[in-house]
């Protein structure tokens, strides 16, 4: 990845992280934490990775992107107005009563979604099915799945890994959002990731997930002939340092608190 793309990124990522805490803080709802630790990737994915026409959101020969991970729908959206899926005004909508940007990203409202999830964990399945699908395409289209902690505590998602059809795909590639926020609270699973799915034969790197030139290194380092993990180390609440402390805090984002965020993301940097 060259230094121009990088900074280009980076300044993405700074206004997407600008847009999530604005927009949860218009809806007075949503998980802050949650979705800034995912801005790094998802900026990644959509501006170095994915091949998309952001003008023909349908275009058939794109790469799918199913995104599992319901509580950092907020960084998504931003990602997807900032690559110019929808106008950036969308986003003051979210979570509202007929609004295209609900909780959970749904496919037949808002352009740029692939696959609507639902229950945590439908992620992975959904896409053992379109990478099953599109593998004799020509090119092959790619599909990646984004996944978090909690989505990992979900059978549907080892259903699939330890399913000898899915780890011979090469065109599919789960991504896991490891930060440590779990519905139980913070803390770093005990279970040994990584060694769970090179135990069924998938390859797995790891990266940092704030690092896009590791990202990038990472992702290329991994096999085409089968089924691939990417898990990317990030923190929660990412580039707002009170959150980074305390990333499993709940609070209510009033005009108040959201000005005193945005203060800090400004000043604290990535």
């Amino acid at each position: 990845m060259d230094a121009v793309l990088l900074e280009e990124l980076a300044n993405r990522a700074m206004n997407v992280r600008r847009d999530v805490v604005s927009m949860i803080g218009v809806a007075r709802s949503g998980y802050v934490a949650s979705s800034l630790s995912a801005a790094d990737v998802l900026v990644w994915l959509y501006g170095a990775v994915l091949s998309i026409r952001p003008e023909e959101p349908l275009w058939e020969g794109r790469d799918r992107f199913v995104f599992d991970k319901a509580s950092a729908s907020p960084a998504l959206y931003a990602v997807l107005a900032e690559r110019g899926f929808f106008g950036r005004d969308a986003l003051w909508g979210y979570r509202r009563m007929g609004s295209t940007l609900q909780a959970f990203a749904d496919s037949r409202r808002t352009p740029g979604v692939d696959a609507s999830c639902g229950s945590l964990g439908m992620g992975p399945g959904v896409s053992f099915g379109l990478a099953a699908a599109l593998r004799d395409m020509e090119p092959a289209a790619r599909v990646f799945c984004f996944v978090g902690e909690n989505e990992l505590s979900e059978g549907a998602v080892w259903e699939v890994v330890t399913d000898e059809n899915a780890r011979r795909l090469g065109n599919l590639t789960l991504i896991v959002d490891r930060n440590g926020l779990r519905v139980s609270g913070a803390g770093e699973s005990p279970d040994p990731l990584e060694g769970r799915f090179k135990a069924f034969s998938w390859a797995v790197a790891r990266a940092d997930g704030h690092d896009m030139r590791a990202l990038d290194a990472a992702l290329a380092s991994l096999p085409s002939d089968r089924a691939r993990v990417l898990i990317a180390a990030t923190t929660g609440g990412k580039g707002i340092p009170s959150l980074e402390r305390n990333p499993s805090a709940n609070f209510l984002l009033d005009r108040q608190t959201t000005d005193d965020l945005l203060k800090e993301l400004e000043g604290g940097g990535r």
